[in-house]
């Protein structure tokens, strides 16, 4: 299921916030950061210079904004857990945080839906660097004022930094700009429900390939994987999921629901979903099918039931039929609606009972009259076709005579009900003989 790995960087959020649009890249920013390790334990001051209250963490609000602003503070006034709105902030130092009022809600804090803790939940976890499409663990946070807000700007990455924070004093107070990445070219992954979502980094995680999502996925470590995957689209979450080692996929399903698990093996395509469920136990396997949608189960369960070895094994279901008597217009209007699943290579044309009649290529369909029948396309030399139970080693014989894209796997009636495709005759070769282990042949 894995592709080759990517080797140049990704610069898609460079693309989408232009470097003289980042925060960390203006002075005034770069100059008023605060670092947030450094200022947790700190005092929080009223207005006259009296202490309050000691740090204990700070509170954001993720939403639409790239650069969250911070929605309050959590200060431990005598043995209380205190929140104190953010607004009140008047004045941030590295070693104090200075209130315009004295008025706090002495009542203990809980947590709301949709915040996030930054020393609890950011600091010291991983988080996906978008720009350089890795994955990282933060050693710092930094906070300046934008816009008459204090907000979260970036994230320090460093060595250096995390060793500054073991020794006391000023030293660990002390921002290395040097080494930030800009907030708005990450993806942060951690809250109360396990999720932080801002709107620049799902657009920027958008527009990555599936390949390399699917690396990120599997340098991630445990909820944080699921954190990654509930930021993507389904249909591009599913895409990752095709990319990502059978090992990988398996751990990462079970540390996911059997609803979203169901959600997006059924959005995979159905061989790709069939190789991942046959290596789960037979509990788990059931709770994801019993999640679905009874027909895409009924189908994911019969493709499950045959052996590897075997055509029905390696096949997927997917494929676009139409009768010898549609029209040109109709099989390029399926073809555009299905633009999205592995169905580029043509449409297979059946006759009145539904037996296996033809298998006419894309490119012949665009270049005829759309008012035409499929059927005027029909001609010689007609598509090879095997059986359910056709071994891997005759399918690969029939491959080598064919040279198509694709095989049309029928039934005992000769009627067509899947496909097999190139990558995945070689996906299953690579597994039954071990044609590519470590060290060895990789795969293409």
């Amino acid at each position: 299921m894995k592709r080759p790995p990517v080797t140049s960087i990704n610069t898609v959020a460079k693309r989408l916030v232009g470097r003289s649009d980042l925060l960390i890249s203006r002075k005034s920013v770069r100059d008023s950061l605060v670092s947030l390790a450094g200022l947790i334990g700190r005092p929080v001051l009223a207005p006259d210079g009296r202490v309050i209250g000691r740090l204990v963490d700070v509170v954001v609000r993720h939403g639409e904004e790239t650069y969250p602003p911070v929605s309050g503070l959590i200060v431990k006034v005598a043995n209380h857990k205190s929140f104190i709105n953010g607004a009140r902030i008047s004045e941030l130092t590295p070693s104090s945080i200075t209130l315009s009022s004295t008025k706090i809600n002495l009542e203990q804090y809980s947590r709301r839906p949709g915040e996030s803790l930054l020393d609890a939940d950011v600091l010291d976890h991983q988080i996906v660097d978008v720009d350089g499409l890795r994955v990282v663990r933060t050693s710092d946070l930094y906070l300046a004022p934008f816009n008459k807000e204090v907000r979260v700007v970036g994230v320090d990455i460093s060595f250096v930094s995390f060793l500054r924070r073991l020794f006391p004093g000023s030293l660990s107070r002390r921002p290395t700009p040097d080494h930030v990445l800009d907030w708005a070219s990450v993806a942060s992954l951690t809250d109360s429900t396990g999720v932080v979502r801002t709107s620049g980094t799902r657009s920027a995680l958008s527009q990555l390939r599936p390949a390399d999502l699917a690396d990120l996925i599997e340098d991630l470590a445990g909820r944080e994987q699921g954190a990654l995957i509930e930021m993507l689209d389904p249909d591009l979450a599913a895409d990752a999921l095709e990319e990502m080692e059978d090992d990988e996929l398996e751990g990462l399903l079970r540390g996911l629901s059997a609803e979203r698990s169901a959600e997006l093996l059924a959005r995979m395509e159905p061989d790709e979903s069939a190789e991942v469920l046959r290596d789960l136990d037979d509990e788990h396997r059931e709770s994801i099918l019993s999640a679905m949608e009874s027909s895409t189960a009924k189908q994911l369960r019969q493709l499950v039931s045959f052996d590897e070895e075997l055509a029905g094994g390696i096949m997927t279901t997917h494929i676009l039929i139409v009768k010898s008597t549609a029209t040109v217009a109709d099989a390029l209007k399926l073809l555009v609606e299905n633009r999205e699943r592995e169905s580029s290579d043509g449409v297979v044309v059946v006759d009145g009972k539904g037996k296996l009649l033809d298998h006419i290529q894309t490119v012949e369909l665009i270049a005829a009259p759309t008012d035409s029948l499929v059927s005027d396309l029909m001609a010689k030399p007609f598509p090879t076709a095997v059986s359910i139970d056709t071994p891997i080693d005759e399918v690969v014989e029939e491959f080598s005579n064919n040279r198509g894209s694709s095989i049309i796997v029928i039934d005992e009636k000769n009627k067509p009900i899947g496909r097999i495709l190139a990558d995945d005759l070689v996906d299953a070769l690579s597994q039954s003989r071990g044609l590519f282990s470590q060290g060895g042949v990789t795969r293409s």
